[in-house]
């Protein structure tokens, strides 16, 4: 099949050849993944479009500052409220649904925001610039937790947490290229709408690129047997199964309250150096140092996660660096003169706090399998959400400890991260149910391979194709399906008495029955 990766099926092994027949990979996974990257890139590039020019904005419109801030602030408040709607979205009605419904809605937020500008004599024109954002933040809901299951879902095994980083970063950078290109092309109150216009152009094209593109919610043939497993619990079994697992909610609140903290940190940066003394030119400066050392983390750490499967390891040595480098801003931000040591920090803030988020986001899709991807991480992004604008916003004025950011509530936040790093280093304890699910440690996915009549009828029904698609395989390996004693019996019988009934369930059933109560292998239906 066109665009099928693999080795010659000629010179495999029986086990490789079993894999081969059962999950195979697709070049336009690459496709996919670029669309939704820049989706998520034009979607936070409209986010803080008026941020960096919010006194020009306001002047012109007149508005008050508040209401140039809620322009932002929308985007954080939509997303934590419809929320739980944006990951019913992507775990029941399918990643090519959830992500075309976030490029129209992205569009059109971006269409709505030029009306003031167009119309002459407009009565109210932050009715349309607010109801323009509200229309991309909700894009934003559906966008941001879609990194984990687009690798899931199109991805082998090692290159998952890559693909889950190249997507994640693709929101950082358009905050980046807003706050580097909005200053550039408004200098004065008529340059809005040449601003407006050109945000909308990539808004689009992502638009129209996701639409013709995308064909499918899944690939034909699953590349591994998570993605085959994915989404097998029901929306609210699912947040039922996560709220009871131990591990995922230790996960969910010390990550999502400690990369909070720091993503507040930079999100108002403004407002804590301005307390200092230090001038917007050198805030945006340290901005765009967080950010742009944040995606070189990132890249660098995804490959190596992908190579040595150290989740745990990586999240918890990066969250203790990260909370090091938050009481390190906290100290040096409240000091004037220290240009040099508020640069380096924000740097190291952005290097470990972005860096780490892809490789949780696959630690929590690991310690929470079969629930689907969307539920996994989307609660903790809602988590990590109510943290930038907890402390407050409010207008500083000149001295080290004037204003409302003061001496106690940078160093309380610098302390609370500290306090959920810890608690997170302590008690975190989790295996890696999805990988453990793929290996086949028990006997029975050692000696036999599920057919298509086993291991796929779930696939072919999320993606709406019958079990008699031509595309398909019909028939297994002769050798890879040979049938041993090992494999006969009730694993033998476990198959689906009907096409929709999901393999997962198969796969449980094995291996409860047949890892025993002392295996080394921990089931990934099992709740610790």
């Amino acid at each position: 099949m066109a665009g099928q990766t693999g080795a010659d099926p000629g010179l495999a092994e029986p086990g490789a050849l079993c894999a081969q027949q059962a999950h195979r990979t697709y070049a336009r996974r690459w496709v996919f993944l670029l669309v939704v990257s820049l989706v998520s890139c034009s979607n936070a590039m409209l986010w803080l479009s008026f941020a960096p020019v919010a006194d020009i904005v306001a002047e012109h419109f007149v508005l008050s500052m508040a209401q140039v801030n809620w322009l932002s602030l929308v985007y954080l408040v939509v997303s934590t409220l419809f929320g739980l709607v944006a990951i019913w979205v992507l775990d029941s009605v399918g990643l090519r649904g959830a992500t075309i419904l976030g490029a129209w809605l992205n569009f059109a937020g971006s269409v709505l925001r030029i009306v003031p500008c167009m119309v002459v004599g407009t009565q109210n024109p932050f009715a349309f610039l607010m109801g323009g954002q509200s229309l991309c933040a909700l894009a934003q809901s559906l966008v941001i937790f879609s990194p984990a299951k687009v690798a899931a879902l199109w991805f082998p095994e090692h290159q998952r947490a890559t693909a889950n980083m190249l997507t994640t970063i693709s929101n950082p950078l358009g905050v980046l290229v807003a706050n580097m290109l909005s200053p550039a092309l408004v200098k004065k109150g008529e340059d809005i709408l040449l601003m407006l216009g050109v945000y909308a152009i990539p808004a689009g094209a992502v638009c129209l690129l996701s639409t013709i593109c995308l064909r499918e919610s899944v690939p034909p043939t699953p590349p591994s047997a998570g993605a085959a497993s994915s989404t097998s619990e029901k929306f609210l079994d699912g947040l039922k199964l996560l709220v009871r697992n131990k591990a995922y909610v230790i996960l969910a609140v010390c990550f999502g309250g400690c990369i909070g903290i720091s993503y507040s940190f930079s999100t108002l940066l403004q407002q804590i150096l301005c307390a200092s003394g230090y001038s917007n030119g050198f805030s945006g400066l340290c901005g765009a140092l967080f950010i742009a050392f944040g995606i070189l983390g990132a890249l660098a750490l995804g490959p190596y996660v992908d190579r040595t499967k150290h989740f745990t390891e990586a999240t918890k040595i990066g969250l203790c660096l990260v909370s090091l480098a938050c009481m390190a801003f906290a100290l040096v931000s409240l000091l004037q003169g220290q240009a040099l040591a508020l640069a380096t920090t924000c740097s190291l803030l952005g290097l470990f706090g972005f860096s780490v988020t892809p490789v949780a986001m696959e630690l929590a899709v690991e310690c929470s399998f079969p629930v689907g991807e969307g539920a996994a991480v989307g609660l903790i992004f809602i988590l990590l959400l109510l943290h930038p604008y907890t402390p407050g916003v409010a207008p500083c004025g000149p001295g080290p400890f004037s204003g409302r950011w003061g001496t106690s509530s940078v160093l309380l936040m610098a302390g609370l991260c500290n306090l959920f790093s810890c608690i997170l280093v302590l008690f975190f304890h989790t295996s890696y149910r999805r990988l453990q699910a793929e290996s086949g440690k028990s006997s029975s996915t050692q000696n036999a391979c599920p057919g298509p009549s086993m291991a796929l009828p779930a696939w072919n029904a999320r993606r709406g194709a019958s079990l008699e698609d031509p595309r398909e395989p019909q028939s297994p390996h002769p050798i890879c399906c040979r049938a041993t004693p090992r494999a006969q019996g009730a694993a033998a019988t476990d198959a689906p008495s009907r096409p929709g009934e999901l393999a997962g369930s198969v796969l449980a059933s094995r291996f409860i029955d047949q890892a025993g109560p002392h295996s080394s292998f921990s089931s990934p239906w099992v709740i610790t």
